[in-house]
């Protein structure tokens, strides 16, 4: 049972993740060093926000419930601003890099555009942040014990892997829109991706509530996608192409 309920929370929270890798990004070098260094910016903006939390806990009453319970959002609120600060450094360091390359290049164009580098550099803060997230929790569904015997949610491993999944995928359409929303100085957009990002880690807070969480963090994601879709130049005429095969 342990074996079944790892994989297939695995399969879920990561799933959709690997079948974006494998069909867009696994055959190109470019967009796999993209990918990877992406990652190491999401991990350098982790281990800050670890830092601040860290001093922050052992500098305060360890013993006040409640203050423990603030910094817990607090650190969460400065991981956030944190990620979203080390995504705007990297699509600085991209800018650069897609200059360079159209600098070197036979026809004076990049070989890899900047709204790829968006969609694969959001596609590895996304993947990144959910195995950090979700690792312990699969490690735990493999055994021994039992969720809910004592009371507690018989839903936490499945509801952890959705969230996690939402999470991979807003970290995706956050790219494609802050991007976007640096190369045309759109600040409000930019504010509208700090802000649904705060939002969507503050509702993780609800939990064992899941109706209260899982449900709303949803909804953010369906739109963000819509947003970042149409962001990215999709359009309902391509949908219904999609739809009919053309």
């Amino acid at each position: 049972m342990g074996a079944a309920v790892f994989f297939g929370c695995a399969g879920i929270a990561f799933g959709p993740a690997l079948a974006l890798v494998l069909l867009t990004v696994a055959a190109e070098p470019l967009r796999v060093i993209v990918l990877v260094a992406g990652a190491f910016f999401w991990l350098v903006s982790l281990l800050l926000a670890s830092l601040i939390w860290f001093v922050s806990v052992h500098l305060s009453d360890r013993e006040d419930a409640k203050l423990q319970y603030g910094l817990l959002v607090f650190g969460a609120a400065v991981s956030v601003l944190l990620q979203e600060a080390f995504r705007f450094a990297y699509f600085k360091l991209l800018k650069k890099a897609d200059e360079g390359l159209a600098t070197i290049s036979e026809d004076g164009r990049s070989p890899i555009s900047l709204r790829q580098m968006a969609y694969v550099s959001g596609l590895s803060f996304g993947i990144i942040s959910g195995v950090f997230s979700v690792i312990n929790i699969l490690a735990d569904s493999i055994g021994p014990g039992i969720v809910g015997i004592h009371g507690d949610s018989p839903y936490y491993f499945i509801t952890s892997a959705f969230l996690t999944m939402a999470l991979v995928l807003l970290h995706t359409f956050w790219g494609v829109i802050f991007f976007d929303a640096c190369e045309k100085r759109r600040y409000w957009c930019l504010g509208l991706v700090v802000a649904s990002h705060l939002l969507t880690s503050g509702l993780t807070f609800l939990n064992p509530w899941y109706e209260a969480s899982l449900v709303p963090i949803f909804i953010i994601t369906l739109c963000t996608g819509l947003w970042a879709f149409f962001t990215a130049g999709g359009s309902f005429r391509n949908i219904l192409k999609c739809l009919s095969c053309k």
